[in-house]
């Protein structure tokens, strides 16, 4: 297995990942339970550049070729100008004016949703895709990373903390009730 930067080509992959993890927020984007709808819609944004779906701010899992995973992170600070793109195309193309929370802030890099294939769920992937997303970004750039996960998943929860993920509050986000956890890099009290 390889993971690796994403590059425009991969963006179909990309959006059927992205999509496991987010259908229903999608769904309230667009204003209907269309699967279809829903992928084409996530399609654009990650087929596109300079904005917070944009393969730019993705990585994938292959396996033989095949994208079999894929994680959306990106620079906190950078949420309110990353997400204009996502209003603006609502608002023209679904005639839909949403206010949508701040799912993170400035001082965090923020995985945004990731999803691995149903095909290959169960098999570690997931968890082996996030250590490798810690090791990058809370190891080797002494980044935070943050996450929100549904109140109501625990397993998600157990996951995330067995990686080092600390809880920080209670979010909302397009109705839905989560947690913000976040792990840093632990300070070393040793003087080298």
């Amino acid at each position: 297995m390889i993971i690796r930067k994403a590059t425009s080509i991969d963006a179909p992959d990309i959006a059927k990942c992205l999509l496991l993890a987010m259908e229903s927020i999608v769904y309230a984007f667009i204003g209907k339970n269309d699967p279809d709808v829903a992928y084409e819609f996530l399609l654009h944004f990650v087929a596109q550049e300079d904005n917070q779906y944009s393969y730019q701010n993705c990585w994938v899992v292959s396996n033989e070729n095949q994208i079999i995973g894929a994680i959306n992170i990106y620079n906190g600070a950078e949420l309110h100008t990353l997400r204009m793109p996502i209003i603006n195309y609502l608002k023209i193309n679904f005639n839909r004016e949403i206010i949508i929370d701040d799912e993170t802030q400035a001082g965090e890099y923020y995985i945004d949703t990731f999803g691995i294939k149903t095909n290959q769920q169960g098999k570690g992937i997931g968890f082996m895709l996030l250590q490798f997303i810690i090791d990058v970004f809370v190891h080797q750039q002494n980044r935070t990373l943050g996450l929100l996960v549904e109140k109501e998943n625990r397993a998600a929860q157990r996951l995330y903390k067995k990686l080092g993920f600390i809880y920080q509050s209670d979010k909302n986000l397009v109705g839905k009730q989560l947690e913000h956890m976040q792990i840093k890099r632990q300070k070393n009290n040793t003087n080298n």
